[in-house]
């Protein structure tokens, strides 16, 4: 059976899934500009140049946008991290260099806009609890990250409890740079967690670890 394609040259399916990525571009950037408040549904489609109709037949509501656009991005963000784990394994300092990468990561609109979300579902229990759903996703993906760059100790009762200190750090840091918007500070708030962050880790793998280079 022939497959039936567009003036475009591209298939309903290629069509449809367009049209979902720029919703969920679209939701990122309102997120961003306008908060979850002012992140409307029909703001969503006129930023990604579609119909309202064609918005509602993919994402049926608001915390259906928004939570998609969050589990997409974290997605991304993994095969991100996943592109770097054999630069990664080959570095002279792992430890150092992965943490940097974990900052890199919260860096950009993924993070503001999931902040976003998580102030709002405070007092939006439906939104809470696609939340619940969604952040598992996320800090799962790079849970496993961590593991897949060290496998040797990735079964340490502590290592999960480490990477979750490692990102509750950097979560932290970066939401309160937002009151001062000191790129200065920022740096050197970071430079200074980096370091307790890698004594933690270095720790955490014993004299394996011990060796690493500062």
């Amino acid at each position: 059976m022939a497959v039936r394609r567009g003036a475009t040259g591209r298939t309903q399916e290629e069509r449809s899934a367009a049209m979902r990525q720029r919703l969920l571009d679209a939701t990122i950037d309102c997120l961003v500009e306008f908060g979850y408040a002012g992140t409307t549904t029909t703001r969503v489609a006129d930023r990604a140049g579609v119909t309202r109709g064609a918005q509602v037949h993919h994402f049926p509501t608001k915390t259906d946008l928004v939570t998609s656009a969050i589990r997409h991005l974290a997605a991304k963000r993994t095969e991100v991290a996943m592109a770097e784990l054999d630069r990664l394994k080959a570095s002279a300092d792992p430890i150092g260099d992965a943490l940097q990468l974990l900052w890199e990561m919260h860096q950009g609109p993924v993070f503001s806009a999931t902040v976003e979300l998580w102030v709002a579902s405070r007092t939006d229990p439906e939104l809470r609890h696609q939340m619940t759903l969604v952040e598992p996703i996320a800090t799962g993906s790079l849970v496993e990250f961590g593991k897949a760059l060290m496998p040797e100790h990735a079964a340490h009762p502590e290592f999960l409890h480490a990477v979750y200190t490692a990102m509750d750090v950097i979560r932290g840091i970066l939401i309160a740079s937002w009151a001062t918007r000191d790129d200065a500070e920022l740096t050197a708030r970071w430079h200074r967690a980096r370091g307790h962050l890698r004594i933690l880790f270095v720790a955490l793998m014993g004299p394996a670890g011990s060796g690493l280079s500062a």
